[in-house]
């Protein structure tokens, strides 16, 4: 009998991923109530479904199953089609024998359980079975040497696992190209699958895959990874770019963009045309933010922008050096971003609301809403803006984007079968009904989100964050810096065993403050901050509410964090209780809660300093006075007596370097300083 193993392979998630929840649940329900069709199997493995409302299903060997027959309505996938897998795989268990079904069963487990690789598919193979154009394709693209991080087969509920640059790719059978799964507009049976399977037959050919692996895939006719390689006009580039940053360390961020704009745009220019996309992401960045600060924007933050200025340099100093070694750890492209272009076309795309932001400025209003996809455990952002004129007449809240009302849409699970997105996570949905529809976003809706982006508690968080690299060696993501302020990590994060304490109004810096701490006292809390903003007014109101047990008991916090002297720091964007999710900024408005004022968080030297550089690169190096730098002597003083002797001296030579003979070291020292300060208060 042929079982069609491949079919037999695929766990109830994997169907869940290559067709829908609802159709597998619909299926496995109709199973269990003995609603099954008549099923036969042909001489060349073809499996024919018959149905009790007429319709009928083939699956044949090698086919996908978006790409199988049903003479149902459904122009695309139909539950037939899935339940036809089901059924298949019931029915070959019962039709066997005892003794043949213990042992068919002991073969099966035994392949389920044996650690396998993508490596095994063979390219020539692949190209008979494939649509005519794939490996061509996949051929276009291999050339631009794109960096793919590669996941080995961790067990059935960890399939094999390419990211790509704009995509990625799962692998559900060992025995069937056809059931990889890509989150693409085609699904499977693409280029992206075909470069999977390169990677991990790159990654392998240095020996067996036991952990992630992050490479830059070589060209057919390259003997060795150049297209990371750091030639005359790169080196010209960043010549130029620091030339940019230190003209603005020298003379402020606070001079009229006329006087740089044209300067970063012909940066971008060759930025793109050197396929460098983060650095011509960064530089864009900086643009909205010079432009936002000239704005009075809610966008603008004297730290993002310091943060963004020195991770430019840092981006730039590492994928040089990078560039220059044999055998790096890291690829120079992933730090440069080569081999990333432009918007790619998704599949059908379901995905979770993680809350929404809120900015405004002298002319315009603004929202970005953050979402969540469970399939790749990924987070995109969705932005609009609209003329302060439009949202006087239409509240924010109820401005609609993608279709829908901001704050329903803030507050939904989004299913939609036509998506884009951009490299660093930039979102773009349909509007129309027929393409995209939206489900409340339940108190459970978050449960099926897991590691990296979602932690079981604040301890486990902390120790993600502590392992990561350097901010400024992985990608740009638009998530990192939606709340305003510094740029941050985005997290979703358990606290059903955490109680509010110490819930207070710092009238300084006009934010709330609530520190979330174990009921037993013991372990890594979390601490809210919440500003003020008038875009948002009711937010911190709402907040309170939250915290005050109003909505129910709370469950899961998602936000920027990052780490403060230790502790968890999170600025949320949405909130879980046991009964609803409360977005605070587009929440419909509530009644003032009385709160206690708290004393503003103790600062530290190494917190003084950061703001001190933040407050330099907005004046000017050049425009700093005498009672400037006698505030810079008290911190010198300050870091020594903390045991910050480095950061001290670092500090400390700032304003010999400002001397034109000296003026050539002022960049290294500023930015170092910079990164030092930022990774010693973490």
């Amino acid at each position: 009998m042929n079982l069609r193993q491949d079919l037999l392979e695929l766990t109830p998630a994997a169907l869940m991923a290559l067709a829908n929840p609802g159709f597998v649940k619909r299926a496995q329900k109709d199973l269990a109530a003995g609603i099954a069709p008549a099923l036969d199997i042909d001489a060349s493995g073809t499996i024919r479904a018959t149905y009790d409302d007429g319709c009928i299903a083939r699956l044949p060997v090698g086919c996908t199953l978006r790409d199988a027959q049903c003479s149902c309505t459904a122009t695309a996938m139909c539950r037939h089609r899935v339940t036809l897998v089901l059924a298949w795989q019931a029915h070959a268990a019962a039709t066997l024998s005892a003794p043949a079904t213990e042992r068919a069963a002991g073969h099966a487990q035994a392949d389920a359980d044996a650690p396998w690789s993508p490596a095994q598919f063979d390219l020539a193979s692949l190209a008979s079975v494939l649509p005519p154009g794939v490996m061509e394709q996949a051929a276009r693209l291999r050339q631009d040497g794109p960096v793919i991080t590669v996941y080995p087969w961790a067990g059935a509920a960890s399939p094999p696992t390419a990211q790509l640059p704009m995509c990625s790719v799962r692998f559900f059978a060992r025995g069937s190209i056809a059931h990889a799964r890509c989150d693409c507009r085609q699904g499977g049976n693409c280029a992206h699958v075909v470069l999977a399977v390169m990677a991990f037959a790159q990654a392998e050919h240095l020996g067996p895959l036991q952990s992630p692996h992050t490479l830059q895939l070589r060209s057919v006719d390259a003997a060795s990874d150049t297209a990371s390689g750091w030639d005359t006009a790169a080196q010209a580039l960043h010549a130029d770019i620091d030339a940019l940053l230190l003209a603005l360390w020298l003379d402020g961020g606070a001079q009229p963009l006329i006087a740089v704009a044209a300067r970063i745009q012909a940066l971008r220019s060759r930025a793109q045309a050197q396929g460098w996309c983060w650095i011509e992401d960064a530089l864009a960045e900086l643009r909205q933010l010079l432009q936002a600060r000239q704005a009075r924007s809610t966008r603008f933050a004297p730290l993002a922008l310091l943060d963004l200025v020195v991770g430019l340099w840092a981006r730039l100093q590492s994928a040089a050096q990078l560039a220059q070694q044999r055998a790096p750890a890291l690829p120079a492209a992933q730090v440069l971003g080569i081999g990333i272009k432009g918007e790619v076309a998704l599949d059908r795309l379901r995905l979770v609301s993680l809350g929404a932001s809120l900015w405004s400025d002298e002319r315009e209003q603004g929202a970005t809403v953050l979402w969540a996809d469970p399939d790749t455990q990924s987070v995109t952002v969705m932005a609009r803006q609209w003329s302060r004129e439009a949202t006087a007449t239409t509240p924010l809240g109820e401005r609609r984007i993608a279709g829908h009302p901001l704050r329903q849409l803030a507050a939904s699970q989004v299913i939609t079968q036509r998506a884009t997105r951009s490299a660093n996570g930039t979102v773009s949905v349909a509007a129309q009904r027929q393409h995209t529809g939206l489900l409340p976003l339940s108190p459970r809706a978050w449960d099926e989100l897991g590691a990296p982006l979602r932690q079981p508690d604040p301890a486990a968080l902390a120790a993600h964050l502590a392992r990561q690299p350097p901010a400024f060696t992985q990608p740009r993501l638009a998530a990192a810096g939606v709340a305003g302020g510094a740029p941050a990590a985005f997290h979703v994060v358990q606290v059903d065993a955490l109680q509010p304490a110490h819930v207070g109004w710092d009238p300084i810096t006009q934010s709330l403050h609530a520190d979330l701490v174990a009921r037993d006292g013991q372990g890594i809390g979390l601490r809210l901050l919440h500003p003020h903003r008038a875009a948002a007014p009711d937010a911190v109101n709402v907040l309170a509410r939250v915290l005050e047990g109003h909505y129910g008991a709370l469950r899961a916090v998602a936000g920027n964090v990052c780490l403060q002297g230790g502790a968890l720091v999170m600025q949320p964007v949405a909130l879980l209780t046991d009964t609803q999710a409360v977005v605070p900024q587009v929440h419909p408005a509530v009644a003032a809660l009385p709160l206690p004022a708290v004393a503003p968080a103790a600062s530290t030297p190494l917190l003084d300093t950061l703001e001190q550089l933040a407050l330099m690169l907005q004046q000017g190096l050049r425009h700093q006075h005498g009672g400037d730098w006698e505030r810079v002597q008290e911190q010198i003083h300050g870091l020594q007596l903390a045991g910050y002797r480095q950061a001290a001296a670092q500090l400390g030579h700032l304003r010999a370097a400002l001397v034109p003979a000296q003026r050539s070291t002022l960049l290294q020292r500023v930015s170092v300083l910079a990164l030092l300060a930022r990774d010693l208060s973490a």
